[in-house]
Protein backbone atom coordinates (compact mmCIF):
# COMPACT_ATOMS: atom_id res chain seq x y z
CA UNK A 1 0.00 0.00 0.00
CA UNK A 2 1.21 3.51 -0.94
CA UNK A 3 0.24 6.96 -1.35
CA UNK A 4 -0.46 6.63 -5.42
CA UNK A 5 -2.22 3.28 -4.65
CA UNK A 6 -5.15 2.76 -7.06
CA UNK A 7 -7.42 -0.32 -6.51
CA UNK A 8 -8.34 -2.23 -9.25
CA UNK A 9 -11.24 -1.70 -11.47
CA UNK A 10 -13.21 -4.89 -10.92
CA UNK A 11 -12.36 -5.23 -6.92
CA UNK A 12 -14.66 -3.69 -4.63
CA UNK A 13 -13.79 -2.03 -1.82
CA UNK A 14 -13.62 -3.78 2.27
CA UNK A 15 -12.57 -4.13 5.56
CA UNK A 16 -12.49 -6.62 7.93
CA UNK A 17 -11.44 -6.31 11.86
CA UNK A 18 -9.32 -8.46 13.59
CA UNK A 19 -11.17 -8.29 17.34
CA UNK A 20 -8.51 -9.76 20.10
CA UNK A 21 -8.42 -10.62 24.02
CA UNK A 22 -6.31 -12.42 26.48
CA UNK A 23 -7.69 -15.94 27.13
CA UNK A 24 -6.28 -18.92 29.10
CA UNK A 25 -4.49 -20.38 26.19
CA UNK A 26 -3.35 -17.25 25.13
CA UNK A 27 -4.27 -14.22 22.53
CA UNK A 28 -7.80 -15.32 21.23
CA UNK A 29 -9.58 -13.73 17.82
CA UNK A 30 -12.70 -13.59 17.36
CA UNK A 31 -13.99 -15.54 14.02
CA UNK A 32 -17.80 -16.45 13.08
CA UNK A 33 -18.57 -18.84 10.47
CA UNK A 34 -20.05 -18.26 7.15
CA UNK A 35 -23.78 -18.94 5.99
CA UNK A 36 -23.62 -21.44 3.11
CA UNK A 37 -24.54 -19.98 -0.30
CA UNK A 38 -24.02 -21.56 -3.90
CA UNK A 39 -21.84 -19.71 -6.03
CA UNK A 40 -19.54 -18.10 -2.96
CA UNK A 41 -16.27 -19.41 -2.54
CA UNK A 42 -16.73 -18.11 0.96
CA UNK A 43 -19.55 -20.28 1.83
CA UNK A 44 -19.45 -22.38 5.38
CA UNK A 45 -15.74 -20.46 5.88
CA UNK A 46 -14.82 -19.56 9.35
CA UNK A 47 -13.24 -15.61 8.69
CA UNK A 48 -13.29 -12.22 10.67
CA UNK A 49 -15.98 -10.07 10.98
CA UNK A 50 -16.18 -7.50 7.87
CA UNK A 51 -17.45 -6.84 4.51
CA UNK A 52 -17.79 -3.90 1.88
CA UNK A 53 -17.81 -0.44 2.01
CA UNK A 54 -20.86 1.50 1.70
CA UNK A 55 -21.41 4.74 1.03
CA UNK A 56 -23.37 5.71 4.41
CA UNK A 57 -20.48 4.88 6.21
CA UNK A 58 -18.43 8.54 5.34
CA UNK A 59 -21.28 10.30 7.04
CA UNK A 60 -20.11 7.87 10.32
CA UNK A 61 -16.60 9.65 10.60
CA UNK A 62 -17.41 12.60 12.11
CA UNK A 63 -18.50 10.72 15.04
CA UNK A 64 -14.63 9.09 15.34
CA UNK A 65 -12.54 9.49 18.37
CA UNK A 66 -9.05 8.79 18.18
CA UNK A 67 -7.98 9.02 14.43
CA UNK A 68 -8.58 11.18 11.76
CA UNK A 69 -8.41 10.58 7.41
CA UNK A 70 -5.66 12.15 7.52
CA UNK A 71 -3.29 10.52 10.11
CA UNK A 72 -4.38 7.06 10.01
CA UNK A 73 -4.14 7.27 6.14
CA UNK A 74 -0.43 8.95 6.16
CA UNK A 75 0.87 6.06 9.01
CA UNK A 76 0.24 3.21 6.72
CA UNK A 77 1.46 4.82 3.08
CA UNK A 78 -1.57 6.12 1.65
CA UNK A 79 -2.36 9.23 0.57
CA UNK A 80 -6.04 9.95 2.42
CA UNK A 81 -9.21 7.38 2.35
CA UNK A 82 -8.05 4.39 5.22
CA UNK A 83 -10.69 5.99 7.76
CA UNK A 84 -13.34 5.28 5.15
CA UNK A 85 -12.01 1.44 5.68
CA UNK A 86 -11.77 1.12 9.53
CA UNK A 87 -15.44 2.77 9.85
CA UNK A 88 -16.88 0.24 7.27
CA UNK A 89 -14.85 -2.35 9.42
CA UNK A 90 -16.61 -1.50 12.51
CA UNK A 91 -19.83 -1.50 11.01
CA UNK A 92 -19.83 -5.08 9.73
CA UNK A 93 -18.41 -5.94 12.92
CA UNK A 94 -21.18 -4.53 14.77
CA UNK A 95 -24.21 -6.07 11.74
CA UNK A 96 -22.37 -9.38 11.90
CA UNK A 97 -21.26 -9.81 15.35
CA UNK A 98 -23.26 -7.52 17.78
CA UNK A 99 -19.60 -6.06 19.03
CA UNK A 100 -19.21 -1.94 18.23
CA UNK A 101 -16.29 -0.25 19.18
CA UNK A 102 -17.83 2.60 20.76
CA UNK A 103 -17.62 5.35 23.63
CA UNK A 104 -19.11 8.53 24.81
CA UNK A 105 -18.26 11.55 24.37
CA UNK A 106 -15.53 11.66 26.80
CA UNK A 107 -13.74 8.29 26.13
CA UNK A 108 -15.58 5.93 28.57
CA UNK A 109 -16.42 2.65 26.92
CA UNK A 110 -20.09 2.37 25.88
CA UNK A 111 -22.37 0.20 27.90
CA UNK A 112 -24.78 -2.06 25.54
CA UNK A 113 -28.16 -1.57 25.78
CA UNK A 114 -31.19 -3.18 24.27
CA UNK A 115 -31.61 -0.64 21.82
CA UNK A 116 -28.89 -1.65 20.19
CA UNK A 117 -30.59 -4.79 19.14
CA UNK A 118 -32.77 -2.73 17.25
CA UNK A 119 -30.50 -0.51 15.60
CA UNK A 120 -28.61 -3.44 14.52
CA UNK A 121 -31.23 -4.85 12.77
CA UNK A 122 -32.19 -1.84 11.28
CA UNK A 123 -28.91 -1.36 9.88
CA UNK A 124 -28.88 -4.59 8.53
CA UNK A 125 -32.23 -4.36 6.87
CA UNK A 126 -31.00 -0.81 5.41
CA UNK A 127 -33.31 1.10 7.20
CA UNK A 128 -30.81 3.01 9.55
CA UNK A 129 -26.93 4.01 9.24
CA UNK A 130 -24.15 3.79 12.16
CA UNK A 131 -24.26 7.21 11.83
CA UNK A 132 -27.93 7.81 12.70
CA UNK A 133 -27.34 5.12 15.25
CA UNK A 134 -24.38 7.46 17.12
CA UNK A 135 -26.02 10.65 16.47
CA UNK A 136 -29.22 8.80 18.72
CA UNK A 137 -27.43 7.46 21.29
CA UNK A 138 -24.82 9.77 21.64
CA UNK A 139 -22.02 7.51 20.72
CA UNK A 140 -18.42 8.31 19.56
CA UNK A 141 -16.94 5.36 17.45
CA UNK A 142 -13.23 4.67 19.91
CA UNK A 143 -10.65 3.92 17.61
CA UNK A 144 -8.35 4.78 19.70
CA UNK A 145 -6.92 1.10 20.06
CA UNK A 146 -7.36 0.48 16.47
CA UNK A 147 -4.39 0.11 14.39
CA UNK A 148 -3.60 -1.36 10.46
CA UNK A 149 -2.80 -5.17 10.14
CA UNK A 150 -2.67 -6.03 6.61
CA UNK A 151 -3.99 -5.21 2.76
CA UNK A 152 -5.21 -7.96 0.21
CA UNK A 153 -6.42 -8.32 -2.55
CA UNK A 154 -8.52 -11.32 -4.54
CA UNK A 155 -6.49 -13.11 -7.03
CA UNK A 156 -7.43 -11.74 -10.55
CA UNK A 157 -9.76 -13.79 -12.56
CA UNK A 158 -12.25 -14.25 -10.07
CA UNK A 159 -15.61 -13.45 -10.02
CA UNK A 160 -15.56 -11.70 -7.07
CA UNK A 161 -13.18 -9.84 -6.12
CA UNK A 162 -12.35 -7.64 -3.06
CA UNK A 163 -9.59 -4.81 -2.29
CA UNK A 164 -9.50 -5.27 1.56
CA UNK A 165 -8.01 -3.37 4.40
CA UNK A 166 -7.45 -5.83 7.85
CA UNK A 167 -7.57 -3.71 11.13
CA UNK A 168 -6.67 -4.60 14.48
CA UNK A 169 -8.34 -3.68 17.69
CA UNK A 170 -9.15 -4.88 21.44
CA UNK A 171 -12.51 -6.57 21.74
CA UNK A 172 -14.64 -4.80 24.22
CA UNK A 173 -14.98 -6.45 27.20
CA UNK A 174 -18.25 -5.60 28.51
CA UNK A 175 -19.94 -6.63 24.88
CA UNK A 176 -20.90 -9.79 24.43
CA UNK A 177 -20.45 -11.28 20.62
CA UNK A 178 -23.75 -12.55 18.74
CA UNK A 179 -24.06 -14.20 15.84
CA UNK A 180 -26.39 -12.50 13.53
CA UNK A 181 -27.39 -15.80 11.64
CA UNK A 182 -27.60 -14.08 8.40
CA UNK A 183 -24.10 -13.64 7.64
CA UNK A 184 -22.32 -14.83 11.03
CA UNK A 185 -23.90 -18.34 11.49
CA UNK A 186 -22.01 -19.29 14.89
CA UNK A 187 -19.23 -17.78 16.57
CA UNK A 188 -16.00 -18.98 18.08
CA UNK A 189 -13.02 -17.37 20.33
CA UNK A 190 -9.67 -19.06 19.29
CA UNK A 191 -6.12 -19.00 19.55
CA UNK A 192 -4.18 -18.82 16.40
CA UNK A 193 -2.89 -22.04 17.16
CA UNK A 194 -6.45 -23.64 18.04
CA UNK A 195 -7.95 -22.16 14.67
CA UNK A 196 -5.47 -23.80 12.51
CA UNK A 197 -5.59 -26.99 14.25
CA UNK A 198 -6.17 -29.83 12.02
CA UNK A 199 -8.05 -31.48 14.74
CA UNK A 200 -10.59 -27.88 14.44
CA UNK A 201 -11.38 -28.92 10.59
CA UNK A 202 -11.97 -25.46 9.66
CA UNK A 203 -12.28 -24.21 6.13
CA UNK A 204 -10.11 -21.26 6.41
CA UNK A 205 -9.50 -19.38 3.18
CA UNK A 206 -5.37 -18.61 2.03
CA UNK A 207 -5.89 -15.18 3.74
CA UNK A 208 -7.40 -16.59 6.94
CA UNK A 209 -4.38 -18.79 7.58
CA UNK A 210 -2.37 -16.31 6.54
CA UNK A 211 -3.42 -14.09 9.22
CA UNK A 212 -3.81 -16.59 11.79
CA UNK A 213 0.39 -17.88 11.47
CA UNK A 214 1.20 -14.03 11.71
CA UNK A 215 -0.53 -13.84 14.95
CA UNK A 216 0.55 -16.48 16.43
CA UNK A 217 3.98 -15.25 17.00
CA UNK A 218 2.05 -13.41 20.04
CA UNK A 219 1.26 -14.18 23.54
CA UNK A 220 -0.79 -11.35 24.94
CA UNK A 221 -2.69 -9.28 22.92
CA UNK A 222 -1.26 -6.23 23.24
CA UNK A 223 1.96 -7.57 21.44
CA UNK A 224 0.08 -7.77 18.48
CA UNK A 225 -1.13 -4.30 18.83
CA UNK A 226 2.05 -2.87 19.69
CA UNK A 227 3.01 -4.38 16.41
CA UNK A 228 0.38 -3.40 14.46
CA UNK A 229 0.75 0.30 15.40
CA UNK A 230 4.60 0.52 14.60
CA UNK A 231 4.36 -0.46 10.93
CA UNK A 232 4.72 2.03 8.69
CA UNK A 233 3.93 1.31 5.31
CA UNK A 234 1.90 -1.55 4.21
CA UNK A 235 2.38 -4.01 1.12
CA UNK A 236 -0.65 -5.33 -0.88
CA UNK A 237 -0.15 -8.96 -0.61
CA UNK A 238 -1.79 -9.83 -4.27
CA UNK A 239 -2.44 -13.88 -4.14
CA UNK A 240 -2.70 -15.74 -7.58
CA UNK A 241 -4.73 -18.43 -8.77
CA UNK A 242 -2.76 -21.98 -10.39
CA UNK A 243 -2.40 -25.73 -10.09
CA UNK A 244 -0.78 -27.93 -7.80
CA UNK A 245 -0.69 -32.19 -7.96
CA UNK A 246 -4.71 -31.77 -6.74
CA UNK A 247 -6.25 -28.99 -9.05
CA UNK A 248 -6.70 -25.49 -8.66
CA UNK A 249 -5.06 -23.61 -5.83
CA UNK A 250 -3.79 -20.09 -4.67
CA UNK A 251 -0.12 -19.31 -4.30
CA UNK A 252 0.66 -16.40 -1.86
CA UNK A 253 3.86 -13.85 -2.49
CA UNK A 254 6.45 -15.49 -0.10
CA UNK A 255 5.56 -19.11 -1.68
CA UNK A 256 8.68 -20.39 -3.72
CA UNK A 257 6.55 -21.23 -6.74
CA UNK A 258 4.92 -17.28 -6.54
CA UNK A 259 7.38 -15.17 -8.68
CA UNK A 260 7.04 -17.81 -11.23
CA UNK A 261 3.08 -18.56 -11.43
CA UNK A 262 3.28 -14.57 -11.99
CA UNK A 263 6.19 -14.93 -14.99
CA UNK A 264 3.95 -17.57 -16.67
CA UNK A 265 0.84 -16.56 -15.92
CA UNK A 266 1.07 -12.21 -15.86
CA UNK A 267 -2.12 -11.76 -15.71
CA UNK A 268 -3.56 -14.25 -13.66
CA UNK A 269 -6.11 -14.76 -15.94
CA UNK A 270 -5.10 -18.51 -16.97
CA UNK A 271 -4.66 -19.59 -14.03
CA UNK A 272 -2.66 -22.96 -15.46
CA UNK A 273 0.67 -22.83 -13.97
CA UNK A 274 1.60 -25.06 -11.71
CA UNK A 275 3.01 -24.38 -8.18
CA UNK A 276 4.25 -27.95 -7.69
CA UNK A 277 8.00 -29.19 -9.11
CA UNK A 278 6.35 -32.61 -10.38
CA UNK A 279 9.31 -35.26 -11.75
CA UNK A 280 9.60 -35.52 -14.81
CA UNK A 281 6.95 -32.85 -16.11
CA UNK A 282 8.63 -30.37 -18.85
CA UNK A 283 7.74 -26.89 -17.98
CA UNK A 284 8.78 -24.37 -20.29
CA UNK A 285 9.76 -21.31 -18.69
CA UNK A 286 9.98 -18.80 -21.74
CA UNK A 287 10.33 -19.59 -25.41
CA UNK A 288 14.14 -20.43 -25.08
CA UNK A 289 13.81 -22.02 -21.98
CA UNK A 290 12.13 -25.70 -20.53
CA UNK A 291 12.72 -27.39 -17.08
CA UNK A 292 12.59 -30.78 -15.94
CA UNK A 293 13.16 -31.66 -12.73
CA UNK A 294 14.66 -35.15 -11.65
CA UNK A 295 12.62 -37.92 -9.46
CA UNK A 296 15.76 -37.53 -6.76
CA UNK A 297 13.89 -35.51 -3.55
CA UNK A 298 15.80 -35.78 -0.39
CA UNK A 299 17.21 -33.22 2.51
CA UNK A 300 20.46 -32.08 -0.09
CA UNK A 301 18.44 -31.74 -3.26
CA UNK A 302 15.20 -30.42 -2.10
CA UNK A 303 12.32 -31.22 -4.91
CA UNK A 304 14.64 -32.66 -7.31
CA UNK A 305 17.64 -31.54 -9.67
CA UNK A 306 16.38 -29.10 -12.37
CA UNK A 307 17.59 -29.86 -15.62
CA UNK A 308 17.13 -27.10 -18.47
CA UNK A 309 16.58 -27.24 -21.67
CA UNK A 310 18.21 -23.71 -23.37
CA UNK A 311 17.66 -22.51 -26.84
CA UNK A 312 17.23 -21.02 -30.37
CA UNK A 313 13.22 -22.00 -31.53
CA UNK A 314 14.21 -20.42 -34.76
CA UNK A 315 17.27 -21.68 -35.13
CA UNK A 316 16.72 -25.53 -33.45
CA UNK A 317 19.89 -25.61 -31.35
CA UNK A 318 19.50 -26.17 -28.05
CA UNK A 319 21.87 -26.83 -24.84
CA UNK A 320 21.14 -29.47 -22.02
CA UNK A 321 22.12 -27.79 -18.27
CA UNK A 322 22.43 -29.96 -15.87
CA UNK A 323 21.50 -33.66 -16.61
CA UNK A 324 20.99 -34.37 -13.37
CA UNK A 325 21.53 -38.17 -11.51
CA UNK A 326 21.99 -41.05 -13.93
CA UNK A 327 18.87 -42.27 -13.49
CA UNK A 328 16.95 -44.44 -16.34
CA UNK A 329 13.56 -42.29 -15.87
CA UNK A 330 14.92 -39.38 -16.00
CA UNK A 331 16.76 -39.66 -18.30
CA UNK A 332 13.95 -40.59 -20.80
CA UNK A 333 11.70 -37.80 -19.54
CA UNK A 334 14.64 -35.39 -21.06
CA UNK A 335 14.05 -37.36 -24.19
CA UNK A 336 10.54 -36.28 -24.39
CA UNK A 337 10.73 -33.54 -22.95
CA UNK A 338 13.91 -31.73 -25.34
CA UNK A 339 12.33 -28.87 -27.77
CA UNK A 340 15.09 -29.46 -30.38
CA UNK A 341 17.94 -30.91 -31.49
CA UNK A 342 20.34 -30.84 -28.19
CA UNK A 343 24.12 -29.88 -29.14
CA UNK A 344 25.69 -29.11 -25.93
CA UNK A 345 25.48 -31.10 -22.25
CA UNK A 346 26.46 -28.46 -19.94
CA UNK A 347 27.36 -29.31 -15.89
CA UNK A 348 27.24 -26.81 -13.33
CA UNK A 349 29.47 -28.61 -11.13
CA UNK A 350 30.09 -32.10 -10.69
CA UNK A 351 28.21 -33.01 -7.32
CA UNK A 352 26.42 -35.96 -7.68
CA UNK A 353 23.06 -34.47 -8.13
CA UNK A 354 23.65 -32.59 -10.96
CA UNK A 355 26.26 -34.10 -13.44
CA UNK A 356 26.21 -37.99 -13.42
CA UNK A 357 23.46 -37.97 -16.24
CA UNK A 358 26.02 -36.24 -18.84
CA UNK A 359 27.34 -39.55 -20.37
CA UNK A 360 24.09 -40.65 -21.11
CA UNK A 361 22.69 -37.58 -21.74
CA UNK A 362 25.24 -36.79 -24.92
CA UNK A 363 24.75 -40.10 -26.33
CA UNK A 364 20.92 -40.02 -26.01
CA UNK A 365 21.08 -36.59 -27.88
CA UNK A 366 24.47 -37.13 -30.08
CA UNK A 367 25.68 -33.77 -27.67
CA UNK A 368 29.01 -32.45 -26.63
CA UNK A 369 29.90 -32.57 -22.61
CA UNK A 370 30.78 -29.35 -21.32
CA UNK A 371 31.91 -28.42 -17.91
CA UNK A 372 34.73 -28.29 -15.50
CA UNK A 373 36.63 -30.61 -13.54
CA UNK A 374 36.84 -30.34 -9.69
CA UNK A 375 40.11 -29.41 -7.66
CA UNK A 376 39.67 -32.17 -5.29
CA UNK A 377 37.89 -35.40 -6.23
CA UNK A 378 35.73 -35.70 -2.35
CA UNK A 379 31.84 -35.76 -3.29
CA UNK A 380 32.48 -35.72 -7.01
CA UNK A 381 31.18 -37.36 -9.91
CA UNK A 382 34.18 -39.59 -11.01
CA UNK A 383 32.54 -40.40 -14.16
CA UNK A 384 32.52 -36.70 -15.62
CA UNK A 385 34.68 -36.56 -19.07
CA UNK A 386 34.40 -33.48 -20.51
CA UNK A 387 35.41 -32.63 -24.01
CA UNK A 388 35.98 -29.44 -23.59
CA UNK A 389 36.54 -26.95 -20.24
CA UNK A 390 34.38 -23.78 -20.56
CA UNK A 391 36.35 -20.32 -20.01
CA UNK A 392 35.17 -17.41 -17.19
CA UNK A 393 33.71 -14.77 -19.25
CA UNK A 394 33.12 -17.68 -22.55
CA UNK A 395 30.31 -16.63 -24.65
CA UNK A 396 28.37 -19.98 -26.06
CA UNK A 397 25.81 -18.53 -29.05
CA UNK A 398 23.05 -21.15 -29.66
CA UNK A 399 21.43 -18.96 -31.70
CA UNK A 400 21.09 -15.74 -33.18
CA UNK A 401 18.37 -15.10 -30.29
CA UNK A 402 20.39 -17.25 -27.38
CA UNK A 403 23.36 -16.69 -25.72
CA UNK A 404 24.94 -18.16 -22.69
CA UNK A 405 28.07 -16.61 -21.06
CA UNK A 406 30.13 -18.74 -18.62
CA UNK A 407 30.60 -16.94 -15.26
CA UNK A 408 32.85 -19.13 -12.86
CA UNK A 409 31.12 -19.02 -9.42
CA UNK A 410 33.91 -21.41 -7.17
CA UNK A 411 32.62 -21.91 -3.13
CA UNK A 412 30.12 -24.37 -3.13
CA UNK A 413 32.25 -26.32 -5.82
CA UNK A 414 35.93 -25.22 -7.22
CA UNK A 415 34.58 -25.97 -10.40
CA UNK A 416 31.05 -24.04 -10.21
CA UNK A 417 30.23 -22.52 -13.35
CA UNK A 418 26.53 -20.33 -13.16
CA UNK A 419 25.44 -19.79 -16.96
CA UNK A 420 23.90 -16.56 -17.85
CA UNK A 421 21.03 -16.43 -20.50
CA UNK A 422 21.76 -12.79 -22.03
CA UNK A 423 18.55 -12.53 -24.08
CA UNK A 424 16.92 -12.84 -20.86
CA UNK A 425 19.07 -11.80 -17.89
CA UNK A 426 17.86 -15.28 -16.58
CA UNK A 427 21.20 -16.82 -14.50
CA UNK A 428 20.88 -20.23 -14.49
CA UNK A 429 22.81 -20.83 -10.43
CA UNK A 430 23.13 -24.55 -10.48
CA UNK A 431 23.76 -25.07 -6.59
CA UNK A 432 25.61 -21.03 -6.00
CA UNK A 433 22.44 -19.77 -5.08
CA UNK A 434 19.99 -22.32 -4.21
CA UNK A 435 16.22 -21.00 -3.15
CA UNK A 436 14.89 -20.96 0.51
CA UNK A 437 18.13 -22.49 1.72
CA UNK A 438 21.73 -21.92 1.80
CA UNK A 439 23.83 -24.27 0.18
CA UNK A 440 26.78 -26.48 2.38
CA UNK A 441 30.53 -25.00 1.97
CA UNK A 442 32.51 -28.64 2.18
CA UNK A 443 36.31 -28.22 2.21
CA UNK A 444 38.46 -28.85 0.88
CA UNK A 445 36.98 -28.15 -2.30
CA UNK A 446 34.61 -25.96 -1.08
CA UNK A 447 35.68 -22.89 0.37
CA UNK A 448 33.69 -19.66 1.52
CA UNK A 449 36.14 -17.30 0.91
CA UNK A 450 36.34 -17.46 -2.85
CA UNK A 451 31.98 -18.15 -1.98
CA UNK A 452 31.56 -14.78 -1.01
CA UNK A 453 33.76 -13.21 -3.42
CA UNK A 454 31.61 -14.90 -6.19
CA UNK A 455 28.24 -13.92 -4.72
CA UNK A 456 29.35 -10.51 -4.40
CA UNK A 457 30.69 -10.55 -8.31
CA UNK A 458 27.51 -11.26 -9.40
CA UNK A 459 26.17 -8.27 -7.89
CA UNK A 460 27.79 -6.59 -10.96
CA UNK A 461 25.45 -7.74 -13.60
CA UNK A 462 22.60 -6.54 -14.97
CA UNK A 463 20.18 -10.09 -13.73
CA UNK A 464 16.70 -10.34 -13.65
CA UNK A 465 15.93 -13.97 -13.06
CA UNK A 466 17.15 -16.72 -11.00
CA UNK A 467 17.02 -20.58 -12.22
CA UNK A 468 18.11 -22.60 -9.64
CA UNK A 469 19.55 -26.30 -9.56
CA UNK A 470 16.77 -27.19 -7.27
CA UNK A 471 13.58 -24.97 -6.82
CA UNK A 472 11.20 -22.50 -9.17
CA UNK A 473 12.16 -19.17 -10.77
CA UNK A 474 13.64 -16.62 -8.71
CA UNK A 475 13.04 -12.77 -8.73
CA UNK A 476 14.83 -10.12 -7.50
CA UNK A 477 18.69 -11.62 -7.52
CA UNK A 478 20.27 -8.49 -6.17
CA UNK A 479 18.03 -8.68 -3.12
CA UNK A 480 18.58 -12.76 -2.62
CA UNK A 481 22.32 -12.29 -3.50
CA UNK A 482 23.13 -9.68 -0.71
CA UNK A 483 20.23 -11.17 1.70
CA UNK A 484 22.72 -14.33 1.13
CA UNK A 485 25.79 -12.72 1.43
CA UNK A 486 24.47 -10.71 4.75
CA UNK A 487 23.54 -14.30 6.21
CA UNK A 488 27.27 -15.92 5.61
CA UNK A 489 28.62 -12.82 7.56
CA UNK A 490 26.23 -12.83 10.10
CA UNK A 491 27.06 -16.34 10.54
CA UNK A 492 31.14 -15.58 10.86
CA UNK A 493 30.00 -12.81 13.24
CA UNK A 494 28.24 -15.41 15.75
CA UNK A 495 31.53 -17.59 15.17
CA UNK A 496 33.83 -14.58 16.10
CA UNK A 497 31.50 -14.03 18.92
CA UNK A 498 31.84 -17.54 19.92
CA UNK A 499 35.71 -18.34 19.90
CA UNK A 500 37.21 -15.02 20.27
CA UNK A 501 35.92 -14.89 24.33
CA UNK A 502 37.42 -18.67 24.55
CA UNK A 503 40.99 -17.94 23.07
CA UNK A 504 40.71 -21.56 21.56
CA UNK A 505 37.99 -24.41 20.94
CA UNK A 506 37.29 -26.80 18.76
CA UNK A 507 34.67 -26.93 15.41
CA UNK A 508 32.48 -29.43 18.11
CA UNK A 509 32.52 -26.84 21.02
CA UNK A 510 31.58 -23.97 18.46
CA UNK A 511 28.94 -26.16 16.59
CA UNK A 512 26.18 -26.03 19.19
CA UNK A 513 26.53 -22.21 19.84
CA UNK A 514 27.39 -20.92 16.11
CA UNK A 515 24.74 -22.68 14.63
CA UNK A 516 22.13 -22.63 17.83
CA UNK A 517 19.01 -21.79 15.40
CA UNK A 518 19.56 -25.25 12.74
CA UNK A 519 18.28 -27.88 14.31
CA UNK A 520 20.50 -30.51 16.23
CA UNK A 521 19.76 -33.58 13.34
CA UNK A 522 21.36 -31.18 10.57
CA UNK A 523 24.53 -30.52 12.96
CA UNK A 524 26.43 -32.88 10.92
CA UNK A 525 26.06 -31.00 7.79
CA UNK A 526 26.44 -27.50 8.95
CA UNK A 527 29.65 -28.65 10.46
CA UNK A 528 30.96 -28.56 7.22
CA UNK A 529 30.27 -25.12 6.46
CA UNK A 530 31.77 -24.18 10.00
CA UNK A 531 34.66 -25.25 9.00
CA UNK A 532 34.66 -23.34 6.02
CA UNK A 533 34.01 -20.18 7.97
CA UNK A 534 36.75 -21.35 10.16
CA UNK A 535 39.18 -21.46 7.02
CA UNK A 536 37.97 -18.34 6.09
CA UNK A 537 38.85 -16.57 9.01
CA UNK A 538 42.66 -18.02 8.78
CA UNK A 539 42.48 -16.46 5.64
CA UNK A 540 42.03 -13.47 6.82
CA UNK A 541 44.52 -14.01 9.35
CA UNK A 542 42.32 -13.71 12.50
CA UNK A 543 42.65 -17.44 13.72
CA UNK A 544 45.28 -20.56 13.56
CA UNK A 545 45.53 -23.95 13.51
CA UNK A 546 46.37 -25.05 17.06
CA UNK A 547 46.40 -29.16 16.11
CA UNK A 548 43.12 -30.15 17.61
CA UNK A 549 41.45 -26.88 18.31
CA UNK A 550 41.91 -22.79 16.39
CA UNK A 551 42.92 -20.27 18.66
CA UNK A 552 41.80 -16.55 18.34
CA UNK A 553 44.48 -14.34 17.00
CA UNK A 554 42.69 -11.04 16.86
CA UNK A 555 40.49 -8.70 14.68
Amino acid sequence: MNADYVAPADARLAATLLLVRDGAQGVEILMMRRAERDNDFRSGAVVFPGGVLEPADRAAKRFVLGATDADLSRRYGLAQGLLDYAVAAVRETFEEVGLLLACDDIGRPAEPRPVWTEWRQRMQAGQATLAQMCESLDLRLDLRGLACWSHWLTPPGVNKRFDTRFFLAPAPLAQVAEADRNEALDLMWLTPQQALAPAQDLKLLPVTRRTLRDLSVFTRSAEALAAASAQGMITSTLPRRAVNRQGPTVVLPDDYAYAEVVKLDPDGLRHDACCDLVAGQAVRLSERVVRVTAPNPGMMTGPGTNSYFVGDPLAKRWALIDPGPADPVHLAALQAAAPGPVLWVLATHTHVDHSPGSAAAAAAFGAQVLGRVAAHPQGQDASFMPARQPQHGERMVIGPGCTLRVIHTPGHASNHLCYLLEEEKLLFTGDHVMQGSTVVINPPDGDMGAYLRALQALLDEDLQWLAPGHGFLVADPPGVVRALVAHRLRREAKLVDALRPRGRATLDELLPEVYADTPPRLHPVARRSLLAHVLKLQQDGRVVDDGECWRWCGG
